[in-house]
């Protein structure tokens, strides 16, 4: 049984019950909204080292995936172990295995036994590994096999381009970048090469009967997002997410759980019209977006630029936000890449909780300020996203007045001038 079947039941799982204390709600409110669709729990069966559950959904906290994995130029598996390693330690709610280099089932056999938290894949990048590269070669029954595989492994939620098809090829002609998924390039290539529909949307009640056996989460990937500002809110883009919004109501039909993944390059002006746009096109399944970048002309900068976009768009409702790290368009992540990414996105997440007014998300800001007042550095610390930045930027420059405030203000902390002439707790002047 799905989770979303037991929702439907009225059964509140062990899974619902983990969501519920960390998102501060009842377990009946997060069954409730995954019975109508507008929240998945990924957590396929086989997953057994997944003991940090997820709700994904504009009615809970915004959640952040990190991306790791393997590439046919560097594929250390010690060196994804770190990358996970620090992704969960700074707080990602959901890790996705990009690898398309080295021995794939054991790289994904490996991170599934770490990984704590649900684990997503794209199914189409082994297939495609598998035929050495050669992805105009590739068969549905090639790519069937992988999915196959991968649901028993153990993988919580997969990307799959289902709503690249025959249809939206007329509509690339307008773009600057065409196609920069990886995976809509290489399904949008198939199609022209052979002249055939794609076997994910033809053959996608098979997809759903490997779903429902193991619970597996279907992300359909949004193969036509644009990578670009120019390219933003075209009809290619538009043409797809229709098909994502006809798949997920057959999805939901076979008790499969489904998001919707998303752009991609977004002008700020443009976000909000997106996010309005899926909950009404894709039935208010979750939306999961890539950033969205704002800008163009920052690379090396992008988990900036994606990090702005990611707190519009999750103040609009998107429910889960995959990070960029500052290596995004130049070259593969390191560890350090991997944390800078995490932690701007995170950063963004909370920040639209806050202004949407997330139970618990305020609070938190509310108790760091009360510790900053009184100048509790290592309470501040605790309370930090990165204590271990935030503590070292404080010990670079250690306070040397005795004052108690930090090296930039010293003797002239406002502050510590103001918890010397204020008692803050009856709000009365003292005697100067």
């Amino acid at each position: 049984m799905t989770q979303l079947e037991a929702a439907r039941q009225g059964l509140i799982t062990k899974e619902m019950e983990a969501v519920a204390r960390v998102e501060l709600r009842e377990p009946s409110f997060v069954r409730d909204e995954t019975a109508r669709g507008r929240a998945v729990i990924p957590a396929n069966i086989h997953h057994h080292a997944l003991t940090q559950h997820t709700v994904i959904g504009r009615m809970f906290k915004t959640k952040v995936n990190a991306n790791i994995g393997t590439s046919k130029d560097w594929a250390e598996l010690s060196i994804e172990r770190q990358k996970l390693d620090i992704a969960v330690k700074f707080g990602t709610d959901t890790l996705m295995d990009l690898s398309t280099g080295g021995d794939l089932d054991s790289v994904r056999k490996d991170l599934l036994g770490l990984c704590k938290v649900p684990l997503g894949t794209v199914p189409i990048y082994q297939a495609v590994a598998e035929r050495e590269g050669d992805f105009l070669a590739l068969t549905g029954d090639d790519l069937f096999r992988v999915i196959r595989r991968q649901a028993e492994q153990g993988v919580d939620y997969m990307t799959l381009h289902c709503g690249v098809t025959r249809k939206v090829l007329p509509h690339l002609g307008g773009r600057l970048t065409g196609i920069v998924s990886r995976g809509g390039s290489m399904h949008a290539a198939w199609l022209i090469k052979h002249g055939k529909e794609n076997p994910l949307y033809e053959r996608f009640d098979e997809i759903l009967d490997i779903a429902r056996a193991h619970d597996v989460t279907l992300s359909l990937g949004d193969g036509l997002r644009p990578g670009c500002l120019h390219d933003c809110s075209d009809e290619a883009q538009f043409t797809e997410l229709r098909t994502l919004g006809e798949l997920t109501l057959r999805a939901w039909e076979k008790g499969v759980q489904v998001m919707i993944e998303g752009p991609g390059h977004v002008p700020i002006h443009e976000i909000e019209r997106n996010m309005k746009m899926e909950q009404e096109i894709c039935h208010d399944a979750p939306f999961y977006v890539l950033g969205p970048l704002v800008t163009d002309v920052a690379p090396g900068y992008d988990h900036l630029t994606g990090a702005m976009g990611g707190l519009i768009a999750a103040y609009h409702g998107a429910a889960m936000l995959c990070y960029v790290t500052p290596k995004e368009h130049v070259g593969l992540p390191n560890v350090e890449d991997v944390k800078a990414g995490v932690i701007a996105f995170k950063i963004a997440a909370h920040a639209a909780d806050v202004g949407r007014g997330m139970p618990g998300a305020r609070e938190w800001d509310d108790e760091l300020s009360k510790a900053r007042k009184a100048l509790l550095w290592n309470r501040q610390f605790e309370l930090a996203i990165d204590p271990e930045t935030a503590r070292r930027h404080f010990l670079e420059h250690p306070p040397t007045t005795g004052s108690g405030a930090c090296s930039m203000c010293a003797d002239f902390c406002s502050m510590k001038t103001m918890n010397e002439v204020m008692d803050y707790r009856t709000l009365e002047a003292r005697t100067l």
